[in-house]
């Protein structure tokens, strides 16, 4: 059928379907998000998801990721993040559990390594306070590489240990009870 109103009505009703709500702000937000992660091919699952990240910049901007780390992000040669990367940073900083998988050479290893060194804000003379276990030695060399890059001029200490007989003599005999 046909509507019928006065000129004042249809104004009204103009600026009623102009005027966004915050249900409707949030629903265009969220398609902005899936359609960046449908770009990036980043499948995600869970509830309360954090939004990805497209720069490192906002890892310093939104989380406050210690500014050393962020140069040496910069001087390794990073300077987007890859698909990996923009999903699990933020979901990690934010303090979440994650279970994923990318190719090799995706950058799973600094993925993880930035949201573990910002977690322990800065170096403290208390011992062990991250313990990362890798399958393979290689893998575990790889790991302590780009770890100590990544921590370079914070104070971090980084070790790897792959024999017990010589963590003990490393860190002393009675390291093993300390930690």
């Amino acid at each position: 059928g046909i509507k019928w109103m006065s000129s004042m009505e249809a104004k009204f009703e103009d600026a009623k379907d102009k005027k966004p709500t915050a249900e409707k702000l949030e629903r265009l937000r969220r398609e902005k998000i899936n359609r960046f992660r449908n770009q990036h091919r980043i499948n995600i699952q869970g509830t309360d998801l954090p939004d990805p990240i497209a720069t490192f910049e906002q890892l310093q901007k939104e989380y406050k990721v210690h500014p050393k780390i962020m140069e040496n992000i910069q001087a390794s040669g990073f300077h987007v993040p890859t698909p990996i990367q923009m999903q699990a940073i933020p979901t990690m900083l934010h303090g979440r559990e994650l279970l994923a998988s990318a190719p090799t050479g995706s950058g799973k290893t600094l993925a993880f390594c930035i949201p573990l060194l910002t977690h322990l804000k800065q170096p403290r003379n208390k011992g062990f306070r991250a313990l990362i276990i890798s399958p393979t030695r290689e893998l575990a060399s790889q790991t302590h590489r780009e770890l100590v890059k990544l921590a370079e001029g914070t104070g971090f200490r980084i070790h790897m240990i792959h024999k017990a007989a010589e963590a003990a003599k490393k860190f002393g005999p009675k390291s093993s009870k300390k930690f």
